[in-house]
């Protein structure tokens, strides 16, 4: 039997249900941020430990991404969002007992199975549910939620470090509140897919239709160069800030990385004003100029330089990020968007880690204010590429 229309049987806000427990996953993944400073004091271990524990998460993301990046086309939307819910809640379990780096990369390999989970199932459930009026404005909200609840979580566990006792515990212990709020809102929302009554739960491969690629292809160019600077910003910010520009407060630096993020936001709501022709191209253009500014930023030693340069970096993806998945998510067939916009976040999520190992084994050879710079360097350069073909591939498909 087939699902029903949503836009008869949900209340007009039914999205926000999924919206807050989209916000309190993604704020769980970044909470790690500013506390990598005393876990580091902690248990001793260097930069490139820290890229490999964001590196382990990344894996996380990634497999979920693929192994269940089909699964809530079939069983639901509903309960892949109360696993996803589920695996957050454990990875704080992890943390809360933990007391070695095993445990902490056991907690990050969790936690990124949450997202991985999420990420998908989440965006186009929160799509589903919007309402004929929200419908305008259902991607931005998927994409904003996942952006602000990435965002968020640095500058929380920041505040907590700095001003709070027992900031390891508590920030954990805070998340799992806000998941089980987050438990209620999912439980009370409407189901947007029916269960298949054999459901195929093989392992996706990683194909798009072909009526999809033309799209796909230019998003996932810009969104690669995107999220390749959100990883930098979300993994190794505390040591560039602290070592290079001389930031010691946590919750600073929890602001700073959490500005990237906001600005994503705003770039996001902003692109509704944009010609839709050059969205793409106008989220590269400002991400390239921010990754130029990061990297004077940080060869200067100039705050104002590196942070300016965070915000034109945060706005050019956000930009470039709603401007890609509503094209996906508009192009996609419905009994395929969860697997396609999983396709398009394993792109994502491949960016986040990637370049951050490359980072970790850079500085320990070359320093940090030559690996920052350089990665600043190389990420202008992909931003440069990514705008050429994205302005050429539209013209070759024409």
């Amino acid at each position: 039997m087939p699902a029903p229309s949503t836009s008869q049987t949900a209340s007009p806000l039914a999205f926000l249900g999924p919206a807050f427990a989209f916000l309190a996953v993604m704020l769980g993944t970044t909470l790690p941020t500013p506390l990598y400073p005393l876990y580091q004091a902690e248990y001793g271990f260097s930069q490139l430990v820290i890229t490999v524990i964001f590196a382990v998460y990344a894996i996380g993301v990634i497999g979920a991404l693929v192994v269940t990046g089909r699964w809530s086309d079939q069983l639901g939307r509903r309960p892949m969002l109360f696993v996803g819910m589920l695996a957050a809640a454990l990875s704080d379990v992890v943390f809360l007992a933990g007391d070695s780096l095993g445990t902490l990369l056991v907690g990050r390999v969790i936690s990124g199975i949450s997202a991985g989970i999420f990420t998908g199932t989440a965006t186009v459930a929160v799509i589903e549910l919007a309402s004929e009026a929200w419908k305008p404005r259902a991607t931005l909200a998927a994409t904003a939620v996942n952006m602000g609840g990435l965002g968020l979580g640095p500058l929380v566990a920041g505040i907590l470090v700095t001003w709070l006792p027992a900031p390891l515990a508590l920030s954990y212990a805070l998340h799992l509140g806000l998941l089980a709020i987050g438990m209620l809102l999912v439980w009370r929302a409407p189901e947007t897919v029916a269960r298949q009554a054999a459901p195929d739960l093989r392992v996706q491969r990683l194909s798009i239709p072909p009526g999809v690629r033309r799209v796909f292809v230019p998003a996932a160019l810009v969104g690669f160069a995107g999220f390749a600077v959100l990883g930098f910003f979300n993994s190794m910010a505390p040591a560039f800030m602290q070592q290079v520009l001389g930031e010691q407060n946590l919750a600073l630096i929890g602001l700073v990385v959490c500005l990237v993020f906001i600005a994503s936001t705003a770039g996001q709501s902003l692109q509704g004003r944009i010609a839709p022709q050059w969205r793409l191209p106008l989220g590269c253009l400002t991400l390239l100029v921010g990754a130029l500014l990061i990297g004077a930023g940080l060869f200067a030693a100039s705050m104002a330089t590196f942070c300016g340069g965070a915000v034109l970096a945060g706005s050019g993806q956000g930009i470039g990020f709603r401007a890609g998945m509503g094209a996906i998510a508009a192009a996609s067939p419905a009994d395929q968007r969860g697997a396609v916009t999983s396709a398009f976040f394993i792109v994502a999520y491949v960016a986040l880690s990637i370049p951050v190992v490359g980072i970790g084994l850079a500085t320990s050879r070359l320093g940090l204010v030559a690996t920052g710079t350089g990665f600043a360097g190389l990420a202008a350069l992909l931003c440069a590429l990514a705008l050429w073909l994205v302005l050429r591939i539209p013209r070759a498909s024409a």
